[in-house]
């Protein structure tokens, strides 16, 4: 079900950027555990951590703590930041109705086939999925918070298209990111992990040459449509344990073709609607 919000106040799109308070400086992976506890034995602090947490990926770990995303209300206004670690929490989603602004990544090359990627093993949320070319967070920074043209979540976009695919800033210019919608979704992926993400979709055509980061992604593929719905009969079959990313069925399911379609016509800007938040469920 879709339910969608039309945004009357037009400042969120102006040129004033928000008061930023300064971020924490990053601080060592091993003293950045959610669940740091301090007890005093004979005067000194000791540090103790959860199995749980400790058996993350030691870069997970230190992204999930060093990594502030934007905290936002259901208009997208912004409202603050939060660790990565607590925007991820279900229990902090559930109990404080913690919404971050996210943004996924639609790349086409130049025969509109689309670049999926396998997200990896040590993802702490839904390891293993396929999903769209990148899917991540705007950070709680300066060249991230603009919200002029949409430049903040384009940045973030060429940032992580480098960190997680190789795909150096050059080859993919921040005006050709094409802001094409936005989606307010709320997933979990296991009992403690899941997503309440107010979503940016971005699409660019380009031809690039990847190579993944093998601490983000598993794997790459190119799809055409025919392609891309073989994928989704195995997910939905459970063949091959293929899995596909909650907010990237969300979008197969309610837009792509269509705005695959217009990828290919090059009438894109005619699909974008950038006024409305729809609320998928």
């Amino acid at each position: 079900m879709i339910v969608q919000t039309k945004l009357t106040d037009s400042s969120q799109f102006s040129s004033v950027r928000p008061v930023l308070r300064p971020v924490p400086p990053p601080i060592s992976s091993s003293s950045l555990l959610p669940s740091l506890c301090l007890y005093p034995m004979g005067g000194e602090a000791v540090a103790t951590v959860s199995a749980e947490d400790s058996a993350m990926d030691a870069i997970q770990r230190r992204l999930m703590f060093e990594d502030e995303c934007i905290l936002v209300d259901e208009h997208d206004n912004v409202v603050g930041h939060e660790s990565k670690y607590n925007c991820h929490l279900m229990e902090k989603i559930e109990k404080e109705n913690l919404l971050h602004r996210a943004f996924s990544v639609f790349l086409f090359n130049s025969k509109y086939e689309l670049l999926l990627q396998q997200r990896s093993a040590t993802k702490v949320t839904f390891p293993l999925v396929w999903t769209n070319t990148c899917c991540s967070h705007p950070l709680y920074r300066e060249s991230e918070l603009i919200q002029e043209n949409f430049l903040g979540v384009r940045n973030a976009s060429q940032r992580k298209l480098l960190d997680e695919l190789g795909i150096p800033p050059e080859d993919l210019p921040v005006d050709e990111f094409i802001p094409v919608g936005r989606m307010l979704y709320k997933a979990p992926s296991d009992g403690k992990w899941g997503e309440h993400e107010l979503d940016y979709l971005l699409f660019i055509v380009r031809d690039v040459k990847v190579n993944p980061n093998p601490e983000e992604v598993a794997d790459v593929m190119y799809v055409d449509k025919d392609k891309l719905k073989e994928l989704l009969r195995k997910a939905d079959a459970g063949e091959d344990r293929i899995k596909l990313s909650p907010w990237f069925r969300l979008v197969v399911d309610n837009f792509l073709m269509e705005w695959w379609d217009h990828v290919e016509k090059g009438t894109l800007h005619e699909a974008a609607n950038m006024k409305a938040i729809h609320k998928l469920t």
